[in-house]
This record gives C-alpha cells, structure tokens and sequence, in this order.
C-alpha cells in the first residue's frame, strides 16, 4: 500500500531532499545536490520565491520505506498576472512503481483544484532560476548542478498518466577548438564602433555586485517575449545576488554597456562543479568544500549559464563582443569545453548565437502538461 505524507517536519524535509541519494545511489550521470542548500533553497522563511509561489512538498512511503518524492507549487504571479490557471509539479523522483508515481501526482491535482486551475505542469521550479525538465533523451550524459537527472523510465510513466510534452529544452556542448577568433574578432570592433558600446570585465567579485540589479533587469526584458517567462522579482534578485554571485568566478561574468553607461548584454558562466559535488556526496564538509574549490579554480568545463541582450540590440551583433571577451579568459584558463544549459527548442535567436560553433545537442529534456 502506497502512503503519501507531507514533508512538514525538519526530519521529513531531509528526507524528502535525501530520497534521491538512494534511489541513485552509484549511478555514473546523476550529480548529488548539496543537502543543505537544498533545505535552504525550500525555507519559506529565506527563499523568497515563496513571497509568489505555494508549494507543499510530499514523501510517498512502501512499507515505511521512502520510494518517491514530488513538490506541488503554485507560482501566482504566474497565475494572476499572465492569466495561465497551471498548477506546477517539481523534484519529482520515484521509483519504477506507476502506483507510487500516480499517487503522487494526484496530490498535486489536489492543490490545483483547490485554487480553480485546470492543468498541471513539469517538472519545474518555483521560478525561472530553478531546473527545469525530465530527460527524455541523453541518459548516458553527467548531469550538472543546475538540471536534474532521471531514470529512463520517468518518460514511460507521464505517457502512463495522460501527460503529453509541452515544452522541449536541448542541451548543447562544444570543443572550445571550435571557437575561432576570427569568427568574431574583427566584427566585435566594428560592433563596439558602431553602437558605442564598452565590454567590462571583472577579477574581484566586490566589483560585481553595484550591476547585478541592472543585470537581472536585464534578464527580465531579455527573456519577456518567451510565453514560459514569468519576471525575477527585486527580493529574488536579491537572494540570488547573496547566494550565488560569490559562487561564480568574477572573470566569468560579463557586461556590456552603451555610451550611457547602461547595461545592453550580460552573460554568466560557471566551470562545471559535476565531478566535484559526486565526489562531496551531498556534504560541504569535512572535503566537499575543498573538491569544490578546485573545481572553482581549475575546471576546464565551462557551462554558459545566462546570456541576455535587449531587445533593441539583438540580432546586431553583441553577442560577438561577449565572446571575444570569453575567448581571452578561456585562452588563459585552458579552457576545453563549452556546454549550454538547457535552452527552449523553440527559441531561435538563442541558438543562433551558437551555430558558428558547430555544438552538438547531447540531451533534450522537456515538461510535460495535462488537464485536471
């Protein structure tokens, strides 16, 4: 008999957030989170997205044994402002049981027709700085820090419960061999001639932090065509400037600016930290901290997190000027290999940016939709 239970004590919290360490225990793909930024990351009290987003999480049980997990969420400014009545579904892990993962489900229908909405979606975060999208192909890839990882069989049963895909994210990597400066250097000078633009670049994180506001404003005009996109509001810049930014090497964030001084394009990137959290098992302590700080200074991954340019500078070139500036940090750094995150199929002008770059597609994720 399937038991679902809410995670609402400290000790079922943890668990609800160690659950995958055992359903994937020695896999060679999945990534471990970090156990205490995962419970900091669901604390009503210090994660902001819960000032916008309901979320109740649940633990389903076999014989007192932990056998699946999901989130039910409400991201109301989703709901409110964009007049989309979907209730949300995330860090979703079960195991091959379609009993344990209907049950689940279920009580994320539950907290749906509570407040009225009639279809539900995932897997997704509480906003758009959260993962996003189960695997459907690219199983035999190491995950990374940012997306989640799952068992082939997870596809199987949405098709069992009714879902049909409604968003696909690819997934993209490729050699920085294949990064030729004479793809972008002699247009990045015309670029920066032309529009009187000026790029910046960083080696203390200190000096970052005055242009994070412009630069999540800047997000949120970058991305506000997207039908997905639901805007970073100034508490979650603020979290995310606190948490995050210190975490990133400053000679990997860059910004470009007009003749003005105001903020056109950014772009963020992070070394990949995959080999070092499987290596921490979930625990900053007694040697995760170390595996990760090594990672920080001599990872030869890259991943491009974030690129955003105003609308009005789009498709002119910019993202030339960007590049040029990571061509010299990569140059410098031994750099070997560059992955994108996962990116809407359906977003063009992204994967534009890359085509000169010959990048390969090795997974592709997708959410998945139903009506209730």
């Amino acid at each position: 008999m399937i038991r679902i239970k809410e995670a609402d004590t400290p000790k079922l919290m943890r668990e609800f957030v160690k659950f995958p360490f055992s359903l994937y225990k020695n896999h060679p793909y999945w990534v471990p989170p970090l156990i205490d930024d995962e419970l900091a990351g669901f604390d009503r009290k210090s994660n902001p997205a819960f000032e916008t987003a309901e979320a109740i999480f649940y633990l389903a049980f076999k014989d007192d044994v932990a056998v699946g997990r999901i989130v039910a969420i409400i991201n109301w400014d989703e709901v409110n402002k964009q007049d989309k009545r979907k209730v949300r579904f995330g860090w979703f892990d079960f195991i091959d049981d379609i009993e344990v993962s209907r049950a689940l489900i279920e009580k994320v229908y539950e907290l749906g027709r509570k407040h009225q909405l009639t279809y539900a979606e995932g897997p997704m975060g509480f906003s758009n700085l959260d993962k996003v999208g189960m695997i459907t192909e690219g199983f035999d890839e190491i995950g990374s820090m940012i997306t989640w990882y799952n068992y082939p069989y997870y596809g199987k049963h949405m098709e069992q419960l009714g879902y049909v895909m409604e968003k696909e994210y690819l997934e993209n990597k490729f050699p920085f061999a294949n990064v030729k400066p004479e793809m972008f250097s002699k247009i990045q000078e015309l670029i920066k001639k032309r529009y009187q633009l000026t790029p910046m670049n960083f080696t203390r994180t200190k000096d970052i932090m005055p242009y994070v506001d412009q630069m999540f404003d800047l997000f949120n005009r970058s991305y506000s065509d997207l039908s997905s996109f639901v805007a970073i509001n100034d508490s979650q810049i603020d979290y995310f400037k606190k948490k995050y930014i210190g975490f990133i090497n400053p000679e990997y964030i860059k910004f470009i600016f007009d003749k003005d001084e105001n903020m056109i394009a950014f772009s963020i990137v992070m070394p990949s930290f995959s080999d070092a959290l499987r290596k921490a098992g979930g625990r900053l302590f007694p040697f995760g901290f170390y595996h990760l700080l090594k990672a920080r200074k001599n990872s030869k991954k890259v991943l491009f997190y974030l690129i955003g340019v105003l609308p009005e500078y789009q498709n002119k070139g910019v993202t030339a000027i960007v590049f040029a500036e990571y061509y010299k940090t990569f140059m410098e750094k031994g750099i070997k290999e560059c992955i994108r995150t996962p990116e809407l199929a359906d977003n063009h002008a992204i994967h534009n940016i890359w085509k000169n770059f010959d990048p390969v597609t090795f997974r592709k994720r997708a959410t998945f939709r139903k009506d209730i």
